[in-house]
């Protein structure tokens, strides 16, 4: 069984086991509205860095890369991405033999094929600004986890926010 499959496996066992409410697949706007449209409306206007801004509990691996943090149904960067961006990138500069994977990450709003190309997204706009400060578009790939990887559990903004990232792991 290969690692999507049984990471699938547990958390669908532990949802079962918490008794879940079954998952909306209707896109739901920032005040909870429900959208049962078609299309995904990405928008890429700059976000607010207001409720979703979680840069003060940005965490990361071992070397210094910190997670970056994204509004709602967005890839765009935020301001308080870009800073944290420009760290990791100061990073990678000292450390010419690393090479990272950036994971994408969303929410669990959203269907999961949505959540998917929305979490790709989010990790190839962080590559593109990387690549923009200059570094090596060869040592940075990109992987979509949707919303198969919460670190937050709870079904509410705090945790959504916590979910919606960026997340940098050296290789």
């Amino acid at each position: 069984m290969n690692k999507a499959s049984l990471t699938t496996l547990v958390l669908l066992a532990v949802a079962v086991g918490m008794g879940c409410p079954p998952k909306n697949k209707a896109k739901i706007d920032e005040a909870g509205s429900r959208s049962d449209g078609a299309t995904g409306g990405e928008q890429g206007g700059v976000g607010s860095g207001g409720a979703g801004d979680r840069g003060d509990v940005a965490s990361g691996d071992a070397r210094g890369l910190k997670t970056i943090y994204f509004d709602f149904d967005k890839y765009n960067l935020r301001d308080d991405a870009r800073r944290q961006l420009d760290a990791n990138a100061e990073i990678l500069r000292n450390n010419s033999d690393m090479n990272i994977m950036i994971e994408g990450h969303c929410d669990e709003r959203g269907t999961d094929e949505y959540n998917l190309a929305l979490g790709e997204r989010r990790a190839q706009a962080a590559r593109e600004y990387l690549v923009r400060l200059g570094i090596d578009a060869s040592r940075i790939n990109v992987l979509a986890y949707g919303e198969e990887r919460p670190v937050a559990p709870g079904h509410d903004e705090e945790s959504w926010a916590l979910n919606r990232r960026g997340e940098f792991v050296p290789r």
